[in-house]
């Protein structure tokens, strides 16, 4: 199965939510083909958590693609909302009504700073006493380090910005990463709030909480939980986003039916080539149904003490792929892809999944022109050495998210036949 960086689909997810009163407040579920409960399986090193999908009516047409969602993230008095909708870098009280002090940092990088920078900063401003600052950092994964991120200590420290400051996550997952870790570290913490701009950010990064940067034996390795005050998703700025860094993205999108929601898988199924024609409506609706679903995992486990891990569906592989490739060189959602596919082949192996799961699975991501194998040269003993540093593991035993049983079901573990994985790691790897 060894293959060059082959592009090809992603694939379709849906959000199951137990208590819709509490985690969501204005979402608009599309209907399905079909709905029935999922339960996120548990091995003998995870915990489990069962979900249930949600129906409701599509939406009106004269709402179609207009209507603004709003998803609440339940953490007690850490709560937090996640607004999603169009051109909402265009409506000022809903950043400020977050901004407490007077003084605010906007965190972004040379790529999105041209685009969006000014507007954000007009915003902030307007009809307010607010002074708005900015650092704008390198762009790309290879930036995500101490070095890079000391920039943003630096400035926050030369502007004399105290405890009720907030810092402005203004761009993709790298940025969100790297500010709140800034937010968390900067005077023992203060508050912040996230802007994603693309799809990664918008789905998966930008809600949760989850900070940090990278270590050169490591991703992610150096970090914090820190929560935002606020997520604003303005699906807007999905029209300046490159193709490649849009399919990245759908690759968490896919990995949410995979795990819990498959129901949305289905929908995905059917309605990826909307979502790769850019399809305002489609989009927004997938962003939502995304968002649902990370909340419903973060407001039952914040610091991925259990089902939490479930959402690093691909990751252990994929980590692997971003390391010894060279951060950047392989998108995050590429390389989650990748380790999708050889997670979903380690499964089929085990006999945890049939083989029409397996196919259905690289059909998808291939759909969403997305990698389906590793770099071509990569070996197992690289992927070995990189796994054994990942966070996941546990006294010396890999973990990984595996699916089981049909569509929506998958468990967290190390306990799996070793030969299976050394089959897995043949079939993909040169040596």
């Amino acid at each position: 199965m060894q293959q060059s960086l082959a592009h090809g689909l992603a694939s379709p997810c849906t959000c199951p939510v137990r208590d819709v009163s509490r985690t969501v407040l204005r979402a608009r579920i599309l209907p399905v083909s079909r709905n029935r409960s999922m339960a996120c399986q548990q091995a003998s090193h995870s915990t489990a958590a069962t979900a249930s999908t949600v129906e409701a009516a599509p939406p009106a047409a004269s709402e179609a693609g207009a209507a603004r969602a709003q998803v609440d993230v339940d953490l007690g008095d850490r709560s937090y909302p996640i607004y999603i909708g169009s051109d909402l870098l265009q409506e000022p009280h809903l950043l400020q009504q977050h901004v407490r002090g007077k003084r605010v940092l906007i965190v972004t990088n040379e790529t999105i700073a041209p685009l969006y920078l000014d507007r954000c900063k007009d915003i902030m401003t307007q009809g307010g006493t607010q002074q708005v600052d900015a650092v704008v950092l390198p762009d790309g994964e290879q930036h995500k380090n101490m070095d890079v991120i000391s920039a943003v200590w630096d400035a926050a420290l030369k502007l004399r910005l105290d405890r009720k400051c907030i810092f402005v996550a203004l761009g993709g997952g790298v940025i969100g990463d790297m500010t709140g870790f800034a937010a968390a570290a900067y005077q023992r913490g203060v508050s912040f709030l996230q802007i994603p701009t693309t799809v990664m950010a918008q789905v998966d990064s930008s809600v949760g909480g989850k900070t940090g940067v990278n270590h050169p034996l490591g991703k992610n390795m150096i970090g914090a939980f820190h929560q935002p005050d606020a997520v604003v998703i303005d699906i807007s700025t999905l029209e300046t986003l490159p193709d490649r860094e849009l399919a990245s993205g759908l690759s968490e999108v896919v990995k949410y039916g995979l795990i819990r929601d498959a129901a949305f898988f289905e929908w995905l199924e059917e309605n990826m080539p909307r979502l790769m024609a850019r399809d305002q409506e489609a989009f927004t609706y997938a962003i939502e149904r995304s968002c649902i679903n990370k909340a419903e995992v973060v407001a039952a486990d914040e610091r991925e003490g259990g089902v939490r891990a479930t959402l690093n569906l691909g990751h252990t592989f994929g980590h692997a792929i971003e390391n010894v490739a060279g951060y950047g060189n392989w998108l995050h959602g590429e390389a989650v892809a990748a380790g999708t596919v050889m997670a979903a082949d380690l499964s089929l192996r085990l006999g945890w999944i049939d083989q029409d799961l397996f196919d259905r699975t690289l059909r998808i991501l291939k759909a969403a022109n997305l990698p389906v194998a590793p770099p071509e040269g990569m070996t197992k003993e690289q992927f070995m050495t990189a796994m054994a540093v990942d966070k996941k593991a546990e006294n010396g035993t890999i973990k990984f998210i595996l699916l089981k049983g049909p569509l929506g079901g998958c468990v967290v573990t190390g306990d799996f036949d070793p030969a299976a994985l050394d089959a897995t790691l043949s079939a993909f790897c040169s040596s």
